[in-house]
């Protein structure tokens, strides 16, 4: 077994061996907290959540940092415009993040450092790379010297001479208008705090290299965040990093983005759709099949229709598990082996596209046996479903998208399901006595009123069953 990624520092697919057998670390860039989470941000969360699961199926035990940029320029220039402190801005904004990861199924991250939590860390980090002549202070602020370090813009594949770099406002005493601010001198009414070249607060870059520092030592295995942070971002933090001494990150994996009329979806674009909403109109394991089933580095171009498919698909899915439940006379527990060519596929730079029709012959074949009465190959196709489902994310049978135990809005939502499901057989007992005297017109009137409303009637042998269908 091996897994091969992307790495896009090598620009090519390279076998995976991480620094320590049977451990990896990744730190993925996290949320800038200046505004609640559209699903362009949070498909990189789940990206990389399917990425952490799959090393954890193959046996890893992953640490995954995801940092908070609880500080920036948007938020400080949010508060000055509110009158709201900049802290309670990012708070906010923070835990809309943390409930859109968990409503879409996202593990926990192993530890999730704020930037404001880790000044000492980064003073020391910029007093290292002062002492070895690759930063300096002026004016109260501490600039990275990019001709100092020769690896400058290896990531990106750029050359430094052919970049523009505009001075930013307040960034004054530059050598070089390329070079870039690590820490900013403290301007009237904003946050600061002391350093040795005066108050101020971080730059947006030094933050990353000097958590990754701490949680992960010197050296770690993948660095994860969108194809948009290549640069200057993780251009900036290599430089900080491989400057102060670190190895820094193995591999560089990065996902593309949610598109909408061919445009990065962003605020600035107006065209955002935020999970709190899209949650309140699509079911979360649907969004969840919707963002993470593509490639990671492909683009996702948003659309309706498109959500529409994904709903139908999935439902599809979740029609043989059902059915396969029923007849099993109770869930069947997870394969602990996926059917090779799903692990093939996932081994090959997370080929999800690929590992899914895996599931969805599956799915067939698993209809097939119900069709013809095999209790005994229905249950080990639900059992491989089940396996692979779980890897993904998208077992509809595990806890946290059933409801069992996992309490709160979990079981208000099991609690509401007991009682459409209640009213939907009363309809259905009425669309019956219509077909018993013969009135198909009653009864197939109810049938599309019940498929109006995003329900879908299939009969059966043993009578009709409803189910949330297609919109």
């Amino acid at each position: 077994m091996t897994i091969r990624l992307y790495d896009t520092g090598a620009r090519q697919i390279r076998d995976f061996t991480p620094l320590s057998p049977g451990r990896v670390s990744i730190y993925l860039c996290g949320a800038t907290v200046q505004a609640p989470p559209h699903i362009g941000h949070i498909r990189s969360g789940l990206n990389f959540d399917i990425m952490r699961r799959w090393l954890e199926y193959r046996g890893y035990e992953v640490t995954f940092i995801r940092n908070v940029t609880d500080i920036d320029d948007k938020i400080i220039t949010k508060a000055a415009e509110s009158g709201e402190p900049w802290w309670a801005i990012g708070y906010r904004n923070e835990c809309a993040f943390n409930a859109a990861y968990d409503a879409l199924g996202c593990l926990r991250p192993t530890y999730e450092p704020r930037a404001t939590g880790h000044i000492p860390e980064m003073i020391e980090m910029m007093r290292g790379l002062i002492d070895r002549g690759h930063a300096y202070a002026a004016d109260g602020n501490v600039y990275f010297d990019v001709r100092s370090f020769k690896g400058y813009l290896a990531l990106s594949n750029q050359q430094l001479d052919n970049l523009l770099q505009p001075s930013g406002e307040g960034e004054t005493g530059k050598r070089d208008p390329r070079d870039f601010a690590m820490w900013k001198a403290v301007k009237p009414g904003e946050p600061s705090w002391e350093t040795p070249w005066g108050p101020g607060r971080p730059g947006w870059h030094l933050e990353c290299s000097a958590m990754a520092h701490k949680y992960l030592g010197s050296a770690f295995d993948i660095h994860g965040g969108g194809v948009d942070l290549v640069f200057p971002h993780h251009e900036n933090e290599i430089a900080q990093a491989k400057a102060y001494g670190d190895d820094f990150a193995g591999y560089w994996a990065h996902n593309a983005w949610v598109t909408m009329s061919g445009e990065k979806m962003s605020k600035s674009l107006g065209n955002s759709v935020l999970v709190s909403e899209m949650v309140k109109r699509w079911r979360p394991i649907v969004l969840r099949y919707y963002l993470g089933t593509p490639h990671y580095r492909s683009t996702i171009e948003y659309a309706e229709e498109a959500l529409q498919e994904a709903e139908a698909a999935f439902g599809r899915i979740e029609g043989f598990v059902q059915r396969a439940v029923e007849l099993a006379g109770g869930p069947v527990e997870p394969a602990a082996e996926v059917p090779r060519g799903f692990a093939q596929a996932m081994d090959d730079d997370l080929g999800v596209p690929q590992a899914l029709a895996i599931v969805h012959t599956t799915v067939r074949n698993g209809n097939t046996a119900l069709a013809d009465g095999d209790k005994e190959a229905v249950a080990a196709r639900l059992a491989e479903l089940r396996g692979m489902l779980g890897v993904l994310g998208l077992d509809p049978l595990d806890s946290r998208w059933a409801g069992a135990g996992a309490g709160g809005a979990a079981e208000s939502a099991a609690d509401l399901h007991g009682v459409v499901d209640s009213l939907v057989h009363l309809v259905l007992e009425q669309r019956q006595a219509a077909r018993s005297r013969k009135d198909y017109a009653t009864a197939d009137a109810i049938r599309d009123r019940l498929q109006e409303a995003g329900l879908g009637i299939e009969d059966t042998p043993s009578g009709p069953r409803w189910s949330l269908g297609s919109r």
